[in-house]
């Protein structure tokens, strides 16, 4: 598969167009990609996705992906390095560099689109408006200062679309970003994610660090893995042609009805169910 590479620490890309050149690929860097008009599909990590103008996809270097348009089509990539979203040491306490941090290193592409709200479709578009305006005049002293503060106010939107109310709130411990991080990159391993296990890893007594991350979060370890769970099932179950048991194997549940109990259970719909309306 192939690689595409990034050679400065940032761009904009805009272009519109009515069949898609690119094969299957891969980056060695992050996009955050605009529909700002037409629809189509977005083949995404083997899940494929319907998108529609206002759409927002954050993708990540491991993430593949291709479209097919099905209407003429404008889009708007902007590409970063990693070292693009890096700020001064000064800057290290800041509330919302783990919160972009959490967002970078999360996949967030098992469920299409990252916005859904209208009104923050729109607050994304205007930033974007105002950075592309900025981009015209990149060799000025202050792009870069500017750059950097619509950049850190998108990622922030995004974060706070992907992860819902749970994000945690500034200025917290950092332990709960990394447990929400740890919880993420291990969805698909339940014994990873038992409640004695996360305490071995984070170094609390079992029944504390579910009562820590309640209080920084508002909602208990357990639900809150739980419920991250469901979302990514329901993505599945939308936009992948898998089978029940296939879905239930790949998050590890231990069969099929204990599965579909589950998800009844957390959604008041059977998987079959769900699939079937939507």
């Amino acid at each position: 598969m192939k690689r595409y590479i990034l050679h400065t620490p940032f761009n904009i890309y805009h272009f519109e167009a009515t069949t898609w050149l690119h094969a299957v690929h891969k980056h060695t860097y992050f996009e955050i990609i605009f529909i700002l008009k037409g629809k189509g599909l977005h083949h995404i990590n083997g899940n494929t996705f319907g998108y529609s103008q206002g759409d927002v996809f954050l993708l990540g270097p491991e993430d593949y992906h291709d479209f097919v348009i099905q209407e003429v089509t404008e889009f708007c990539f902007i590409r970063f390095n990693e070292s693009s979203h890096k700020h001064p040491v000064v800057d290290k306490d800041s509330p919302w560099q783990p919160i972009i941090h959490t967002l970078l290193t999360t996949s967030s592409q098992s469920r299409g689109s990252i916005v859904v709200d209208k009104q923050e479709k729109q607050k994304l578009h205007h930033l974007l408006m105002v950075l592309e305006e900025e981009y015209e005049r990149n060799q000025s002293p202050y792009f870069a200062i500017i750059r950097d503060s619509l950049m850190r106010s998108m990622l922030i939107i995004l974060a706070r679309n992907l992860f819902g109310q749970t994000l945690v709130k500034p200025g917290i411990n950092a332990s709960v970003e990394a447990i929400l991080m740890y919880v993420r990159q291990h969805i698909y391993q339940p014994k990873e994610l038992s409640i004695e296990h996360l305490a071995d890893v984070f170094h609390y007594a079992p029944a504390y660090i579910s009562l820590f991350f309640k209080k920084q979060t508002g909602e208990s370890l357990k639900k809150y893995i739980i419920k991250h769970r469901i979302k990514l099932i329901e993505a599945r179950l939308l936009y992948s042609p898998l089978t029940l048991a296939q879905i239930a194997d790949e998050f590890g549940y231990t069969d099929e009805s204990h599965f579909c109990k589950q998800f009844r259970k957390y959604t008041g719909s059977t998987p079959t169910a769900f699939r079937r309306q939507t």
